[in-house]
């Protein structure tokens, strides 16, 4: 979205204020980069459109508190990386209970069981990352900050800053699939989500 920061910060006091041009211009502003990058990672356009309408949603119904958001562009595609990658976990828990041939009845137990412990996995994944490249993913994934803040707060540079988070998500992504009972080209797949939003 070509638009300086102070138009943008405008357009998020109207939009706060219930203005739908401003929502409309942010919509349009920034649509079409979340829809093909949802698009390329799942594969699916009706699946993309889906995403797009729920983070803008998402975005319309938390319109109160967007005055206080600094880095609306950030906090946007941390939104929509959120959005891919919980849908990617779903395709995920599908597949998997496909092919355990789960029964209907038991399907949603097993979904609840298997997101738990990828969370549990996940989060000893980010634990045993070494400090700094710990550091980075927290402030860039966690947090939502762009990369350019991210290394001010560090003191690194950007391409540090890149090449930190490229092997805290490999390092990530090999730990869950080594511990997690899911095809690990379905969790790759998850993971280049994060991979994806890392270089916005």
């Amino acid at each position: 979205m070509n638009t300086s920061t102070t138009h943008e910060q405008e357009l998020l006091i109207r939009l706060s204020e219930g203005d739908g041009a401003a929502f409309a211009e942010l919509f349009h502003g920034y649509r079409d980069r979340i829809y093909a990058t949802a698009v390329r990672l799942m594969g699916s356009h009706s699946h993309a459109e889906e995403i797009v309408q729920e983070v803008f949603m998402k975005i319309w119904l938390n319109r109160s508190s967007l005055p206080q958001v600094t880095f609306f562009r950030a906090y946007l595609f941390t939104t929509a990386r959120n959005h891919i990658f919980n849908s990617l976990k779903q395709l995920a828990r599908e597949r998997t209970a496909d092919i355990l041939h789960a029964e209907p009845a038991c399907k949603g137990t097993e979904e609840r069981v298997l997101g738990r412990d990828f969370e549990r996995v996940l989060q000893n994944a980010v634990r045993q990352l070494p400090p700094q490249q710990e550091r980075v993913y927290h402030l860039s994934k966690v947090e939502g900050r762009p990369r350019h803040e991210v290394a001010h707060l560090l003191q690194l540079s950007p391409e540090t800053v890149k090449v930190h988070l490229a092997r805290a998500m490999r390092s990530i992504r090999e730990y869950c699939t080594a511990r997690m009972d899911i095809p690990g080209l379905i969790l790759s797949s998850a993971f280049a989500s994060e991979l994806f939003f890392m270089v916005v």
